[in-house]
């Protein structure tokens, strides 16, 4: 579950720029979905925090996905702005990542081949 400023803009980002599906619940609630991926969200009047600004390096979500790089190519085509490059990782996953309009980190990786 991710905290959200602004559902509408969240949902939009996911619309437009990921080409995910995105249902908000009520007033205070909504769900992103895409190829059996779903990301959770909850409206917050808060300030958000990502997880990045407590500890380096530390992502809010990583999605593992059976085709890391049509992933990445096809947010490239889309021209979403990348949180990090696609790169294969000491830790044996091949990933990037992006950040939510809340810069929250959200990773995409799948096991090196």
């Amino acid at each position: 579950m991710l905290l959200s400023s602004d559902l509408e803009r969240t949902a939009a980002w996911y619309r437009d720029e990921l080409g995910w599906d995105f249902e908000i619940v009520g007033e205070n609630f909504a769900i992103a979905t895409r190829d059996g991926q779903r990301v959770m969200y909850a409206r917050c009047a808060e300030p958000v925090v990502p997880n990045w600004q407590i500890v380096e390096n530390v992502w809010n979500v990583y999605l593992r996905v059976d085709d890391v790089d049509a992933w990445h190519a096809e947010l490239m085509g889309r021209g979403v702005e990348l949180d990090y490059g696609l790169g294969d990782q000491p830790w044996g996953m091949r990933e990037f990542g992006v950040q939510d309009p809340d810069g929250h980190d959200i990773g995409f990786g799948a096991p090196v081949a």
